[in-house]
């Protein structure tokens, strides 16, 4: 342990994630020329690589080609939080306007059921990405979050489930992680802690053995029917999928399609055990809380606390991070929510920061579809789940492009239309805007007097 720090030791290299694998990985070979395919995918994320995955599950004989501008999990799956929950993130209201209540309470079923169906491909595959089963707790700290666990949690149980929703209060709390002022917390249950680069970097190796060809270092320029332009050459497909997620605004055709939402995280050193016996988290839950500018939490493997959250949340034009690298206010606001939360590791040693994007669309809500008339599919937009939601887009993607009628592709997300976002400035300052609103709702409840209407007002700016 240490003094406090004002730096992390390391910024950027893509996330912490990859020194924990010893470095960043070697590239596989770009693609060499020009090349056909029976489905060719952009992005070699967990959304692409699960597609491809099922493809490959349910028709062997597919040529695959998944064609990927780094290498495979260089984006959000190399560097999130390493959640897997199967939660449903979204406005289930937005979905019922087209396709109604029981439609929507069938995604919610699917999404849940999302957790058993990674964990059991990464076992059959032997994967080893530190999955371990717990609980997700969302602790409220003061009146106003307490007023958001009780209509979260209500909510959640009105759209099924029920089995998977408690809220428990301010001594039970903080008898599972000790977070100072706790009031309450909302339990929830079957979802699991990953490292999110060895499920991703797992998945990979997966889908080569079974017969995919993976092309990295290869940056796709365009996307048209029936072929995919890149700087290495051209691939002609009959079906293309996007798979680009938080990264889908550096193509030119869908500039405005996805706003590329920033998130970033700092990990400490790892935490000696007179440092645990103060917090307790025994059971290694995923922590989150009822903030409006929320955060997401992990103990690690080896015991460190992986701090994310919103810091900067969106560059101007859509401008991506370069390799992970945050800047030193993210940096500053993760390390205040760690010595909030958690105290007891005030002085620890910050390891690692880094940042990432991730896919939002103008009605926050995901989708998942495919085109039969360009032979075009794409998956994303998934605000920030996007462990879970990709296996089940992946599936679903794989259902559309093999022409399979099954209950994934009747699902409400599916072919989902919504608009594009503003031309800048406007979506620069919706977004900075809502930010703004957030933080300020936030130090309004932290004074006491419930539920501030900051918050709502915010959302109205972006339509969320």
């Amino acid at each position: 342990m240490t003094s406090l720090q004002t730096k992390p030791r390391r910024l950027g290299d893509v996330s912490f994630w990859y020194a924990d694998l010893g470095g960043l990985p070697a590239r596989r070979a770009p693609l060499d020329g020009d090349t056909t395919a029976d489905v060719c995918i952009v992005g070699a994320g967990y959304t692409g690589l699960w597609s491809a995955w099922y493809l490959k599950q349910a028709d062997p004989t597919l040529d695959v080609l998944v064609v990927e501008k780094d290498f495979a999990g260089y984006g959000a799956s190399g560097r999130n939080g390493g959640w897997l929950t199967g939660g449903f993130a979204w406005s289930h209201d937005k979905y019922v306007a087209a396709s109604g209540a029981d439609a929507v309470r069938a995604m919610v079923d699917a999404m849940n059921g999302t957790v058993d169906e990674v964990i059991r491909v990464a076992e059959s595959q032997d994967i080893d990405a530190d999955i371990l089963r717990t609980d997700e707790l969302v602790m409220a700290v003061n009146d106003g979050q307490m007023a958001r666990l009780a209509a979260e949690a209500e909510d959640r149980k009105r759209w099924g489930e029920t089995d998977r929703i408690e809220v428990i209060g301010a001594d039970a709390a903080r008898a599972r992680v000790n977070v100072p002022n706790t009031k309450g917390a909302m339990l929830v249950k079957n979802v699991a802690r990953i490292q999110p680069a060895k499920l991703v970097r797992g998945l990979a190796a997966a889908v080569e053995r079974a017969g995919v060809r993976l092309a990295e270092g290869t940056t796709v320029q365009t996307i048209e029917p029936g072929r995919v332009v890149t700087d290495r050459g051209t691939v002609k497909a009959r079906h293309i999928l996007r798979a680009t997620e938080g990264f889908t605004a550096t193509l030119p055709e869908a500039k405005r399609e996805w706003l590329p939402l920033n998130s970033a995280q700092i990990v400490t050193e790892p935490l000696p055990q007179k440092i645990w016996d103060q917090i307790g988290w025994a059971g290694h839950e995923i922590v989150g809380d009822f903030a409006n500018a929320y955060c997401y939490c992990q103990r690690t493997r080896e015991g460190r606390i992986a701090v994310g959250g919103r810091g900067v949340p969106y560059r101007y034009g859509s401008a991506i991070d370069t390799s992970g690298t945050p800047d030193a206010g993210t940096v500053s606001r993760l390390m205040a929510i760690l010595r909030r939360h958690f105290p007891a590791a005030a002085d620890a040693r910050i390891d690692h920061a880094w940042c990432g994007v991730l896919g939002v669309p103008r009605d926050w809500c995901a989708t998942v579809g495919y085109d039969t008339s360009t032979g075009i599919g794409w998956a994303g937009g998934y605000v920030g789940v996007g462990v879970s939601t990709s296996n089940l887009a992946g599936r679903t993607l794989a259902d559309l492009v093999t022409g399979n009628d099954s209950d994934l592709t009747r699902l409400p997300w599916v072919n989902r239309r919504v608009r594009r976002w503003e031309p800048e400035p406007l979506r620069w300052m919706g977004v900075q805007g809502m930010y703004k609103l957030l933080e300020a709702a936030d130090r309004q409840e932290a004074k006491g007097g419930g539920e501030s209407k900051l918050a709502a007002l915010g959302y109205k700016l972006t339509g969320r």
